[in-house]
């Protein structure tokens, strides 16, 4: 059976440890599929893999959502995480080694995704694919559904300091 990995917490790289999961799972013939909540545009990880002509063929990439902070959800936030669900069962329907549900948990604790369909859709998968669920304050009952939990603690982060994401080191 595929595994499911929770990469949350407030400290930084949690899509970056999914994506070194992919590429490692790419780097073994695999393939793999990204779903992105709550980022319109792809991340530099993306672009880079993106680049890579040998992967094309099994590497998909979809992404979903606002370029804006969602602080109180709207109707367009909310359909946009729900296409992104969407999307996902249909992945889950396909052979993929590996999904990553981008940024997941913020979609569900903001109340852009109800928790009940997310698991009913994560347990739709096939047996033997792996997924990976990313992003902040995930939620319990997806803690206890997963096999392996990572929590990313922030000690110090340039943010706390007033100083901006960088494009090549936070995107």
């Amino acid at each position: 059976m595929g595994q499911i990995h929770v990469y949350t917490g407030d400290g930084k790289g949690k899509t970056t440890a999914a994506f070194g999961l992919a590429i490692r799972a790419l780097g073994r013939g695999k393939k793999v599929a990204v779903i992105q909540f709550l980022k319109p545009k792809p991340s530099g990880e993306i672009i880079a893999l993106a680049k890579i002509k040998k992967f094309e063929k099994r590497l998909l990439i979809k992404s979903f959502g606002s370029s804006e902070l969602v602080k109180k959800p709207t109707l367009k936030d909310i359909q946009e995480a729900e296409r992104g669900l969407k999307e996902a069962k249909k992945i889950f329907k396909k052979n993929y080694h590996l999904v990553i549900l981008d940024e997941i948990n913020v979609a569900i604790a903001f109340g852009l995704l109800d928790i009940k369909k997310v698991i009913t859709t994560i347990e739709s998968r096939p047996i033997g694919t792996n997924v990976v669920l990313t992003g902040r304050r995930a939620h319990l009952k997806m803690l206890e559904l997963a096999d392996l939990v990572t929590e990313m603690r922030k000690i110090k982060h340039p943010f706390d300091r007033g100083i901006k994401a960088k494009k090549g080191i936070e995107y």
